[in-house]
């Protein structure tokens, strides 16, 4: 058996260093809980810009508009910044394998990424948000399929699928057939209804599934901000949901709604049998005389040189 920790929890809005060191310090209280696998919520690390427009009507652009996407820019962090070799070295610490969801600058391109970071290792992968959801794709790039990795932890094999990523069927069965065993969905999705998808996913994977959400109150995005977004009546502007399920949809912890936390729960990864005996999305029942999945892991710049 093994501790697994979901933690819910929200950015210090547009402040990149206070958040550095609040995610360093649930870390430590993760490790206190016993947990050896901690999951994150999206963009944890760099800000979820719930409810702001960056000035952009549809054909315009205002100044305004930019200086906010300045903003936001500027609290995105490099795979390779300081502030990931903070966090690594604390999952060194601690000794906590640590899937977060960050803002990453690449070049002038932001990304929303979930990055793995093993305790002894340090970052060993990251994954691309393939496709931002709705407004999101004004600010955030796309990734392609060089970043969908699955990697060994001690809680077993880990993979990560962002919010509503959760909702395309062939980027899970891809999952599935990497031999995902711990599933993790960093998100900021916390309707009621996203239950739901977290219980499937376990079911259809035969899978843990860890869903960590932000929580988050409208006031902790300032004055500027607060008075623009449309909280809960109990002022959360994002109000959790984190859980963790099992294998055969089963809720072992949470949901938490409408405060930050830390859930944990004890699995093991070995006993998948027992539920993929009658079901195996990628073996005995996917029929692969009917139906095929390609999935192309070459990465695609924009620019190549070549000699």
């Amino acid at each position: 058996m093994t501790r697994v920790a979901v933690v819910q929890t929200g950015s210090v809005p547009f402040d990149t260093a206070a958040t550095t060191r609040r995610i360093c310090d649930l870390l430590e209280d993760a490790a206190l809980a016993g947990a050896e696998l901690a999951v994150f919520p999206e963009a944890t690390l760099g800000t979820y810009p719930k409810g702001l427009t960056f000035g952009a009507p549809v054909g315009r652009r205002t100044d305004a508009g930019r200086d906010e996407y300045q903003r936001y820019f500027d609290g995105a962090v490099a795979l390779d910044g300081p502030e990931l070799e903070q966090v690594a070295e604390a999952a060194r610490r601690t000794g906590v394998f640590t899937v977060l969801g960050i803002i990453e600058r690449l070049g002038q391109t932001l990304y929303c990424t979930a990055v793995h970071i093993d305790a002894e290792r340090g970052i060993v992968g990251h994954h691309r948000k393939l496709m931002p959801t709705g407004s999101e794709r004004l600010i955030w790039g796309f990734g392609d399929g060089s970043t969908l990795p699955v990697h060994d932890s001690p809680a077993g094999r880990v993979g990560s699928v962002i919010c509503w990523e959760n909702y395309m069927p062939l980027l899970r069965q891809a999952m599935y057939a990497q031999g995902v065993e711990v599933y993790c969905a960093p998100t900021v999705d916390d309707r009621d209804t996203w239950q739901h998808t977290m219980a499937h996913i376990a079911m259809e994977g035969r899978c843990f599934v860890l869903a960590a959400c932000q929580a988050i109150r409208a006031e902790d995005y300032g004055d500027d901000y607060a008075s623009t977004l449309e909280p809960n009546d109990a002022g959360w502007l994002i109000r959790g949901g984190s859980a963790i399920y099992g294998p055969s949809g089963e809720l072992l912890a949470g949901p938490v709604y409408d405060e930050e936390a830390i859930l944990t729960a004890d699995i093991d990864v070995s006993a998948r049998s027992r539920t993929t005996f009658d079901f195996d999305a990628v073996g005995h029942y996917s029929r692969p005389d009917v139906f095929r999945l390609s999935v192309d892991t070459r990465p695609k710049p924009s620019v190549e040189f070549t000699d």
